[in-house]
């Protein structure tokens, strides 16, 4: 039996699982990430200050996204 014929020299990349659980693309394709400190240690934290934490924020500066970009390659924007 002939072997099988491999496939063309492409590899797919893998993405980094930690960036696209941190990073999302927008409609209009801005790089959003979320705040940190929301797991734990939040009792005595005030009412404003947590519902501060929920907000997105665009990444600035195009080193950023371009590694994580390299790090996600196929991140889908959200629909």
């Amino acid at each position: 039996m002939p072997r099988k014929a491999k496939a063309s020299g492409k590899v797919k990349m893998k993405t980094h699982k930690a960036t696209s659980k941190r990073f999302r693309l927008t409609g209009a394709g801005k790089l959003v990430r979320t705040k940190g400190g929301k797991s734990h240690l939040r009792r005595r934290t005030s009412d404003r200050t947590t519902a501060l934490l929920s907000e997105m924020i665009t990444v600035e500066g195009d080193g950023y996204v371009k590694r994580i970009n390299r790090l996600a390659p196929y991140m889908k924007k959200k629909k």
